[in-house]
């Protein structure tokens, strides 16, 4: 049994993994996969492919992609959701802030530095016609949990999560989500340590079509609606909305889209130069 570390955030797109895991799909063909929940997103991630903790992950795009650049030995070898991932602009539900006007100048909670809380706060502020230099400021509260406290004492005073994840928070009447913001790209891609592509290339290969094998027929599994709603404590109708906006893909990025995503992080000062599409994805034959 070959052994191959994975991380993703514990939220209902990542769904299909922990039904391949509990199908034993990975198992049968000699792949033990090793899933880890990361409550601290895509920088804890990057972190740990750094680090060699894990071998893969489901990961931010915007967020693998600057890594890379900023020296990341990893490689993108696939797009996983290929729709935008629609960011919730929140703040503490007693707060003063009601537009997002408001929040100009103000403090934004971000889970780490690199992270997709903190790059959606630079295009937040860039759409608005902030100034970037003057009117971001961040206080770094790790996870969704952090920013309840952070926001709620006041450490902070605005905080960019994924809306449907976010839902029943709101809903409890602890934060208050003021707008919304849709990444401009495809939201979550696979990326692989550059060390473990050359090592277990046909692993790789099996694993991407394992999980493709689900993705591509997930809205159609029966009564999916349910299974995620009482999985991830969402309302029902808030998941069904959720399902009509998801795309999964099992194809590579393409060369526009990866030109796109650098433009938009280079044009805010978030990764220092463009790099050739190859330094960032792998195609895997």
């Amino acid at each position: 049994m070959r052994t191959v570390k994975i991380g993703g955030v514990p939220e209902h797109f990542n769904l299909a993994w922990y039904l391949a895991l509990k199908n034993r799909e990975f198992k049968d063909v000699g792949i033990n996969l090793r899933w880890k929940d990361f409550y601290g997103g895509t920088g804890a991630m990057n972190k740990a492919l750094r680090e060699g903790e894990i071998d893969m992950a489901v990961i931010l795009t915007e967020g693998v992609i600057k890594d890379i650049i900023d020296g990341n030995p990893t490689k993108i070898v696939q797009t996983f959701v290929k729709s935008p991932l629609i960011w919730g602009i929140h703040v503490a539900h007693q707060s003063n802030y009601h537009t997002i006007d408001d929040l100009k100048g103000k403090k934004a909670a971000i889970s780490r530095y690199g992270s997709g809380s903190h790059l959606m706060s630079y295009v937040n502020a860039e759409q608005h016609d902030w100034e970037l230099d003057e009117d971001l400021n961040f206080e770094v509260i790790r996870n969704l949990d952090g920013a309840v406290e952070g926001l709620t004492n006041g450490k902070a005073d605005y905080f960019l999560w994924e809306k449907f994840t976010t839902k029943p928070i709101v809903d409890k009447g602890v934060f208050r989500r003021i707008g919304n913001i849709p990444t401009p790209w495809p939201c979550f891609v696979i990326a692989v340590r550059e060390d473990y592509i050359a090592d277990h290339l046909d692993d790789l290969k099996m694993i991407l079509e394992i999980i493709n094998n689900i993705t591509i027929e997930f809205k159609q599994i029966p009564s999916i609606d349910r299974t995620i709603a009482n999985r991830y404590e969402q309302k029902l109708e808030d998941v069904q909305e959720w399902l009509s906006l998801t795309e999964w893909s099992q194809h590579i990025m393409d060369e526009e889209t990866v030109d796109t995503i650098q433009d938009t992080l280079y044009s805010l000062d978030i990764i220092p130069r463009k790099v050739n599409y190859d330094e960032l994805v792998k195609k895997i034959d």
